[in-house]
């Protein structure tokens, strides 16, 4: 009888302890960047080049899943329990295929599948997508470089590189992810707003 009550009594012990680390578990949340929708491309009926847009690459710690944080030049760190829904290579892919549609430059905008099917080829690198803790406040910065080179030659026939940062009103990871996604934002517009505007025109007399 002891054996028995002294058995039951450390079953319910377990179960009160698993039930207060339970209590205590902590889930993470998840987050994406968020960027207004590109215009409606205008009509181009003389844009006949196509543009194939190769996966955007970022370094490596970008690339864990944690939203980052740098309390130094030299110090990076993760937030455990903050997230990326999505890749932000994924998303950059995405964003700089859907913004170069929308400038009509172009008769078809495409993801690289491994083929060289297309006048053009564009590759990219987000090199910073971070929070900043130090020289005052907290702020972002998102720096992206990209490149188009032909397909036929390899030549390259547009190159950019661009850094934005903005300040971040409240000290809350939300707060830091509308920051980047205002930042990207900008970064985008600035990055695009180089492109040659007769690049496609002028390729396509030069095939014919």
């Amino acid at each position: 009888m002891n054996r028995i009550r002294v058995t039951t009594m450390f079953a319910l012990f377990s179960l009160f302890i698993l039930a207060g680390c339970s209590g205590k578990m902590r889930y993470p949340s998840y987050y994406t960047l968020n960027l207004p929708a590109p215009p409606d491309p205008p009509a181009a009926e003389n844009a006949k080049a196509t543009v194939a847009i190769h996966e955007f690459t970022a370094p490596a710690y970008l690339r864990r899943g944690e939203i980052v944080f740098k309390t130094s030049p030299e110090a990076v760190g993760f937030y455990t329990y903050h997230r990326w829904a999505v890749d932000p290579c994924e998303f950059m892919t995405d964003s700089m295929r859907d913004r170069l549609n929308a400038t009509g430059l172009f008769a078809q905008v495409k993801r690289y599948d491994g083929r060289s099917d297309a006048e053009y080829l564009v590759s990219g690198r987000l090199e910073k997508l971070e929070e900043i803790d130090y020289d005052g406040g907290v702020k972002v910065v998102v720096t992206i470089s990209a490149q188009m080179v032909r397909f036929d030659s390899g030549a390259a026939v547009w190159t950019k590189s661009v850094s934005e940062t903005g300040n971040v009103n409240k000290r809350d990871v939300p707060a830091v992810v509308s920051a980047m996604s205002s930042a990207m934002d900008h970064a985008m517009q600035e990055l695009l707003s180089s492109l040659p505007v007769e690049m496609s025109r002028s390729a396509m007399v030069k095939r014919n």
